[in-house]
């Protein structure tokens, strides 16, 4: 089924968020409940306008799909470009689900300046969206550099104790990367321009470019600074346990879920493609960041105190792993990457919600605060348990597909890598099962304690939709890898000339002109609005 001629669903999807801010903006400021009501019904049409990307999604087309372009800043060659692949698609498709969750679940935690928080809310929903959306690297910089204020502001204002250094911490570390980033984005802009004679910020056609070696080893570094940060890999990753800590529930799980992958992004969707050459050549310092963010995080969340901090140094060993995963350069590791990063999202989204919910009813994150909380929450206990088992990579559970093909894809390159990439999981399941024991199991022997409530209706409808994602992709992942095997080809045909035949057999089945076999440079067409 092909998307109606010419209809601009990712602007419709990108502008949706920004509907309900006009909304919530004409709105009186003391009408609580029917702010809350605007910010939900605008989550919720986001998403539900977002769907058709899974259905319309032709997954036999290798190239660009559901393009929209209009000029925009002319005189620089800037334009208002955009397009998907099964990899932005399926990030999209995340983004709108956890702005539902991420907003539901603000409905009793946000007391105070409500209207401005859903403001900020939905303003970071659009941000988010355009980065995944963009095709043109001026306006992708664009998006990316309007995420930093709502989330600043939502760390600033509605924050825990630290917030204002957390605050502070976060916007200036990005804020550091994406400069640097941009200078890297201008040397490519004007290497196109002295090669084809055309000013343009156009990613796909940089994505065909033969750029020097020398060259690309400073765009790579300074892309890498950018997107590094965001990861955060090691050791750009302090800012992120003040930041998960000291942000509300719903920022937590937007910034762990939808975020980093920002960075993640960032590197397969230009590092790779664009500078395919420097991308080898720096292999092994990505790789020993890697194993060091893993083993690091890992430890560092096994000694933590805070039931929120370990959850955020956990983000740092699974986003080592993913990383890890991506830089072997394999299809198998590429495909693994970004299959572990939508699992990144599912399982630890969830549990910061899981930590915000205790937080709400006790306003304490120390673990040994708690403890027999499945005798007083057995609902809430469940749904931490599945959490915790898909965090870890149960079998039958999404992180296991993600965790099996990472291991895969760098098991053919180093032997070494693989068994790190293992401990890390062993260690990633030592330190939840002992948190889950901590706060789980055991006698209540905190008064405080005996009298929480187990979850209401509204909180288990913010667990529904991950839970039954975390069923699904373990038990039956080809739909979403199907969405990806394209998205990987192009990438390979970059990284290494001996998949440019599979791409290009591929583009034959689906009607599209063949990719010359052996040419570094090849690159998926761009299809206009109409598959």
């Amino acid at each position: 089924m092909s998307n109606a001629a010419g209809f601009p669903l990712l602007s419709l999807i990108l502008f949706t968020p920004l509907v309900g801010v006009v909304l919530l903006l004409l709105t009186d400021r003391r009408q609580e409940d029917r702010i809350r009501w605007i910010a939900n019904a605008t989550a919720g049409a986001g998403f539900l306008v977002s769907l058709p990307l899974w259905f319309w999604y032709d997954t036999q087309d290798a190239g660009w799909q559901f393009v929209e372009r209009l000029a925009w800043i002319p005189s620089i060659g800037a334009e208002y470009f955009l397009g998907v692949d099964g990899f932005s698609a399926l990030l999209i498709l995340l983004t709108t689900l956890m702005g539902v969750i991420g907003v539901l679940s603000s409905w009793t935690a946000i007391t105070v300046r409500v209207k401005e928080y859903y403001v900020f809310l939905l303003a970071l929903q659009t941000g988010m969206l355009g980065a995944f959306m963009a095709l043109d690297f001026l306006l992708f910089f664009l998006f990316w550099e309007v995420m930093l204020v709502p989330m600043y502001f939502l760390i600033g204002i509605w924050g825990s104790d630290n917030r204002l250094y957390s605050a502070i911490k976060f916007f200036l570390f990005t804020l550091v990367g994406s400069v640097v980033m941009l200078l890297g984005i201008l040397a490519v802009y004007f290497y196109n321009h002295s090669v084809t004679g055309v000013y343009t910020f156009d990613v796909t056609q940089f994505h065909q470019l033969n750029i020097p070696d020398g060259l690309q080893w400073w765009i790579f570094l300074a892309f890498f600074l950018g997107f590094a940060v965001k990861v955060p890999m090691f050791p750009f990753h302090t800012w992120l346990p003040d930041a998960h800590t000291d942000a509300p529930t719903a920022g937590s799980v937007i910034l762990a879920a939808v975020l980093l992958k920002m960075g993640t992004y960032g590197f397969i969707r230009f590092s790779l493609p664009i500078v395919p050459e420097a991308t080898a050549a720096f292999v092994p310092l990505v790789v020993g960041l890697s194993i060091i963010g893993i083993i690091y995080g890992a430890l560092v969340a096994m000694a933590q105190k805070d039931w929120k901090r370990l959850v955020a140094y956990s983000s740092v060993s699974h986003m080592g792993m993913v990383m890890l995963g991506m830089f072997a350069l394999t299809p198998v590791g590429i495909t693994g990457s970004i299959v572990q990063q939508l699992n990144h999202g599912i399982s630890t989204g969830a549990l910061f919600l899981i930590v915000g919910i205790v937080y709400e009813r006790r306003h304490t994150r120390e673990i040994a605060e708690y403890g027999g909380l499945s005798k007083v929450m057995p609902v809430y206990a469940t749904i931490f348990l599945v959490m915790t088992m898909s965090s870890i990579g149960l079998p039958t559970l999404n992180g296991f597909i993600g965790e099996v093909l990472i291991l895969q894809g760098i098991f053919v390159v180093s032997k070494f890598w693989a068994f790190v990439a293992a401990s890390g999981i062993v260690l990633g399941a030592a330190y939840m099962l002992w948190l889950y024991q901590r706060t789980m199991f055991g006698n209540v022997t905190n008064p405080k304690n005996e009298g929480l409530p187990d979850l209401s209706m509204r909180e288990i409808w913010t667990f529904v939709p991950l839970l039954v994602l975390a069923v699904w992709i373990g038990l039956y992942p080809k739909p979403f890898l199907d969405r990806l095997e394209t998205s990987v080809d192009n990438v390979m045909a970059r990284v290494s000339s001996d998949y440019t035949p599979r791409l290009a057999a591929a583009g034959a089945q689906a009607g599209q002109r063949e990719v010359p076999s052996g040419t570094a440079g090849a690159q998926a067409p761009v299809r206009g609005g109409t598959r």
